[in-house]
């Protein structure tokens, strides 16, 4: 395995969203930032964050993040945030042309796969999905266990 390099050791995530990998096939991932106010970059920094359920929409040639809730920051004062408040995404205008180019095919959406910091500043990874069938699921279940019960059976050193 390939050593990682200083920028890649600096690329922490700060939080992931596991259900857009199990929900959705993520076709393809762009990188793009976060228009933030001063508690939730502070609350960001503890962690406070939870991608779930978290998507994004184009609204009038701009990209907006829906219910990524960021809670209040624990030592605020009088300022304060809406934890599910909309937030914008950052991104080139190619890349959102791009984005609206294939989210007006039938069954693709935006979703947020993880957040990470990139040279001190918050980015989230979005990535163009297409949603899993319900077959689909249970294939990735079990391709899942499978590869569990290899592993173990390789841990152990046992063979059938």
């Amino acid at each position: 395995m390939a050593e990682k390099t200083a920028r890649e050791l600096a690329q922490t995530n700060i939080a992931e969203n596991r259900k857009a990998f199990h929900d959705y096939h993520i076709l393809d991932t762009w990188e793009a930032g976060m228009v933030l106010l001063g508690t939730e970059v502070k609350s960001i920094r503890e962690g406070r964050v939870n991608l779930r359920d978290s998507f994004a929409r184009i609204e009038r040639g701009e990209v907006w993040l829906y219910n990524v809730h960021i809670s209040a920051y624990s030592h605020r004062g009088y300022a304060d945030h809406e934890p599910l408040r909309q937030r914008k995404l950052l991104m080139h205008r190619d890349e959102i042309r791009k984005l609206i180019g294939k989210t007006t095919e039938k069954g693709m959406t935006i979703v947020p796969t993880r957040m990470y910091y990139k040279s001190g500043r918050v980015k989230v990874e979005v990535g163009l999905a297409k949603g899993k069938k319900d077959y689909d699921k249970r294939e990735t279940v079990k391709r899942r266990e499978a590869d569990r019960e290899t592993r173990a059976a390789v841990k152990t050193g046992h063979r059938d």
